[in-house]
């Protein structure tokens, strides 16, 4: 894909880490495959609130309890296509999100789960917003783009003719859960949440600025099981080298020896890539990810003949909830209790009073 060289560099330099797949084009390995709508809920990832960074709790008001339910009977959000503050009911909300984020036909405890973490997340990004910023809404999303949240009148152009079924199985799927959410030492939960992970999903510090107890990562062997859970993406020699030098500070490969240019990784306990070395720096697993537009920190880069290849397995961050394994897991009987128990340890499931 040809572009302008002085827009791609100053673009570049002002983002650093913004993925470049869109620039680059690599193709998939053997065609497209399907996956949840998440990643969707991840960096390109739909910037649903589960993608975003994790906010630190000095950035807006202090860190509050989970409340009554008056307390969250209206979402602020940022529509970011739009440019503009909506005031969402919460089962709309609800409705939006999950439908955003997982297929309406997925399973119904695997929805549930998804809308009680779409909600915990909320109410944890409430509690950290400040009132300087978007305008005193909570979290962004992109309604148009189908990432974090969709509205109403979206949703009708995306279901078309099924959409007063659709939308009455949710709206009588979440009903009875509409006031549940999760908390952690009495505050809602950051319920992150992504697409399919590697078979276990990864700690919240070794992708963000936080270490939270129940993002700590567990077991997840179902997503293995998941269509496009393994995906290798071609590079040549040259997209490789304009995108390490747009996108990684410092590194400076040399040209004609691109098999010099990555070396050995290391990897967190999950299994992701934690560092490698890039042109004479270490790049966290993570902002190469970011940097090459990758589903997933965990990959494994391959040169031949001119040709980088990149394999990943999973498809975004990796943190919180797997949308597959929820539905897998529902699958195999277990309730939205219990997948929310088993993705987020030590977290309580409350109806907010």
């Amino acid at each position: 894909m040809k572009r302008a060289l002085l827009p791609i560099a100053l673009f570049a330099l002002l983002t650093y880490c913004l993925p470049l797949a869109s620039l680059l084009a690599p193709a998939p390995a053997g065609g497209a495959q399907s996956a949840p709508a998440a990643e969707g809920a991840d960096e390109e990832e739909g910037q649903s609130p589960a993608a975003q960074f994790l906010a630190p709790a000095t950035s807006g008001r202090e860190q509050q309890p989970a409340g009554s339910a008056a307390d969250s009977e209206v979402i602020r959000l940022w529509d970011a296509g739009a440019g503009e503050v909506l005031e969402v009911p919460l089962l709309e909300y609800l409705i939006g999100a999950a439908a955003s984020e997982m297929p309406v036909t997925w399973p119904d405890e695997a929805l549930k789960a998804q809308a009680v973490a779409s909600h915990s997340y909320a109410l944890y990004q409430r509690d950290r917003a400040s009132a300087d910023k978007l305008e005193g809404a909570w979290f962004s999303a992109d309604p148009a783009r189908r990432q974090g949240y969709m509205t109403r009148e979206v949703l009708q152009s995306y279901w078309g003719g099924a959409f007063e079924e659709n939308w009455a199985r949710l709206e009588s799927l979440f009903t009875p859960i509409l006031h549940q959410v999760l908390t952690y030492e009495g505050a809602p939960a950051a319920a992150c949440y992504h697409a399919i992970s590697n078979g276990q999903t990864e700690a919240s510090e070794n992708v963000w600025n936080e270490a939270l107890p129940y993002l700590a990562g567990v077991d997840s062997t179902l997503d293995l099981t998941a269509e496009g859970y393994e995906q290798t993406v071609t590079y040549t020699a040259q997209q490789m080298y304009d995108a390490i030098v747009l996108a990684v500070p410092g590194a400076e490969p040399r040209q004609g020896e691109p098999e010099s240019w990555f070396g050995e990784a290391s990897r967190t306990a999950a299994g992701y890539v934690d560092k490698i070395e890039c042109a004479g720096v270490f790049v966290r697993g993570a902002d190469l990810r970011t940097a090459l537009g990758l589903r997933s920190a965990c990959f494994t880069i391959q040169y031949a003949d001119g040709v980088f290849s990149v394999t990943t397995r999973g498809y975004g961050h990796g943190v919180g909830l797997s949308q597959y394994g929820a539905s897998a897991m529902a699958l195999t009987g277990s309730t939205c209790d219990e997948i929310l128990a088993h993705y987020y340890p030590g977290t309580t499931l409350e109806t907010l009073g």
